[in-house]
């Protein structure tokens, strides 16, 4: 799903972003809901950040990766966790690309994300490189596995993630 919105980008950096499972629910600027097969999980674009929502019998568990007022940078490279909703996995990569790199993989990630089930892809007016993108995948029982993508044009960085979740 490609969500329009009219909310414009704000220069930020990889290193300010935090990853944390503990935050509470931010309004989004776009969502997309997908849960016919597998737990309700919810997708949402904070701008150049993100929140995923898994709720399962298990309880509920709120992925954020986004820069919090007050909070110092941190994401991690890799970690793991037992949460309620099951097994979690985060890792994640921050590369910075040359322009051209960097259009190129956007434009991939339009491809690849926009058009694809379970993906969501905003894309901010005035940059058309300020993109974040989310991809929900769940093989045949198991476990829910996502990525996420946040662009920043301004430094040429692209920042990757991909988080599993094995739900009991």
């Amino acid at each position: 799903m490609l969500a329009s919105i009219s909310v414009p980008f704000v220069d930020t950096s990889a290193a300010d972003l935090v990853w944390t499972l503990d935050h509470p629910l931010v309004e989004p600027l776009a969502t997309r809901s997908v849960g016919a097969h597998g737990p309700r999980t919810e997708l949402r674009v904070l701008g150049a950040s993100h929140q995923v929502v898994v709720e399962s019998p298990a309880g509920a568990l709120v992925e954020t990766v986004a820069c919090l007022p007050g909070v110092d940078g941190r994401l991690p490279a890799a970690t793991e966790r037992s949460v309620a909703a099951g097994g979690y996995r985060f890792r994640s990569t921050v590369e910075t690309l040359p322009p051209g790199e960097l259009r190129r993989r956007v434009d991939r990630l339009r491809d690849q994300v926009a058009d694809a089930p379970g993906g969501l892809l905003v894309s901010f007016p005035g940059d058309r490189l300020a993109v974040t993108a989310l991809h929900l995948t769940r093989g045949d029982g198991g476990p829910l596995s996502w990525r996420t993508w946040h662009a920043y044009p301004q430094s040429g960085e692209l920042v990757s993630t991909a988080s599993t979740v094995t739900i009991p």
